[in-house]
């Protein structure tokens, strides 16, 4: 059995902002550093009114992973020329994406993460370009002892082996709906993102049913580790995870 489970949502998701938040939750994984560059100072404050044993995970800047033709680039707070363009996202052998590191990895250490969230979109494909930006890009980018957890998207689960290879050699968590697919790495750390149910990579509008939530709790009470991170990102993300929380709680699972 798992020694804990860390239960939360993809941002802020409570009434009332991050105090509330605060008061039901012992994680959140951060979603602004993926959209835009986040400043120090805000950083440190989120850090600094947080509970001292509060856990922030967050999600790497899409510099790293998107290409500035993804409508997520809407939200960035960069400006960006023509030529620029070309150097962002899909793990690129830029200087852009080693800055867009950098910063992730600057805004982990500020909120002292133990997670790196890396979700790449459909359109990264399964192409031995690719991989092979992705393999020399980890070989080359620290890491400061951090786990990386990835997401992957699209065409992936089609080629299962060569996702579970990727998953192995690079050393990542294979973060995934285990309602929807299996875990393809066992890892000390597992890594949970939900995002409802049904066709497709995202069903935001779902809403777990307790059925859902019982099935899912068996699937955790199966695993062997440090910890799982279970988080709902989905409409009624914050009322899941609570659901989700209590149920694990009359399991007998130890929720962080």
């Amino acid at each position: 059995m798992l020694k804990e489970v860390a239960v939360g949502t993809c941002g802020f998701s409570v009434k009332g902002g991050r105090r509330s938040y605060y008061r039901l939750f012992s994680v959140v994984e951060v979603q602004d550093t993926f959209y835009r560059i986040v400043r120090e100072s805000t950083l440190e404050k989120w850090r600094r009114e947080a509970p001292p044993d509060f856990e922030f995970t967050l999600k790497a800047f899409q510099g790293v992973t998107h290409s500035p033709s993804s409508p997520t680039w809407r939200r960035a707070n960069i400006r960006l020329d023509d030529a620029a363009k070309k150097n962002y996202g899909f793990f690129r052998p830029t200087r852009e994406v080693k800055e867009a590191w950098k910063y992730t990895l600057n805004a982990a250490k500020i909120l002292r993460s133990n997670v790196i969230v890396v979700q790449t979109p459909a359109s990264f494909k399964p192409t031995k370009e690719n991989i092979e930006n992705m393999e020399n890009f980890f070989k080359a980018n620290p890491r400061d002892n951090i786990i990386i957890a990835w997401e992957p998207r699209g065409e992936w689960y089609d080629y299962k082996d060569v996702l579970s290879k990727i998953l192995e050699k690079l050393d990542l968590v294979h973060i995934v709906d285990p309602l929807k697919r299996p875990i393809l790495r066992k890892t000390p750390v597992y890594y949970f993102r939900l995002h409802g149910l049904g066709r497709g990579d995202v069903n935001y509008r779902y809403k777990y049913t307790d059925e859902d939530l019982s099935k899912l709790v068996e699937i955790v009470e199966q695993l062997k580790g440090e910890r799982a991170y279970v988080m709902f990102n989905n409409v009624h993300m914050a009322d899941d995870a609570r659901r989700f929380k209590q149920l694990a709680l009359k399991n007998g699972l130890k929720i962080k």
